[in-house]
């Protein structure tokens, strides 16, 4: 008798969905926000960090100073476009291109996060929405290293990654549906 057919397992992903009840404590401030020029220099002064947001990735490279990782969507909250030039050099030292729906963290993003943290860095365009891009770089950046990310209407946020940090993701992530979607929907 011939074997039913199966969905392979390589065209499924998993994926993280953010339930409803969760809203609130994703969209609370786990860190510092500053604004203008204070948020300037302190971007500065930091060692290793990573950015999750147009805006932000592009402050620190108009600084001169550039994210080990940077994640983008092309797009802000106030619906202003951001030139993808403003991201070129940090695209030229490495680049990765992945899905995410808005609501959702795709392992697709989180593995492009520990693997650009690992080889040295770049930038991860993300199509779709790249907002929960933070708890990828809280997750995968080493202890000491910073995760900054805008605030619409505040500022930045300034995530120090200790183990405090990467606790509080993993209980969020935890609080997530896990769930698989077919690749590419």
């Amino acid at each position: 008798m011939p074997r039913a057919a199966t969905r392979s397992g390589s065209s499924e992903e998993r994926v993280w969905v953010v339930p409803e009840a969760l809203r609130p404590a994703l969209a609370s401030e786990y860190g510092p926000v500053f604004s203008g020029r204070a948020a300037e220099d302190r971007i500065r002064r930091l060692a290793t960090f990573a950015s999750c947001g147009d805006r932000v990735t592009a402050l620190a490279l108009q600084l001169d100073h550039p994210p080990l990782v940077g994640i983008v969507d092309f797009k802000t909250q106030r619906k202003e476009k951001i030139s993808p030039n403003a991201f070129v050099t940090l695209k030229a030292r490495r680049y990765r291109r992945v899905r995410n729906p808005p609501g959702m963290l795709t392992e697709s993003l989180r593995r492009a996060v520990r693997e650009l943290v690992g080889i040295g860095g770049g930038l991860i365009e993300v199509e779709g929405e790249e907002d929960l891009g933070s708890l990828a770089l809280v997750e995968a950046l080493p202890l000491g290293a910073t995760v900054i990310y805008g605030i619409p209407g505040a500022g930045v946020s300034f995530v120090t990654v200790d183990v405090v940090a990467k606790e509080h993701v993993r209980a969020l992530i935890a609080r997530m549906e896990l769930r698989r979607i077919a690749r590419g929907s």
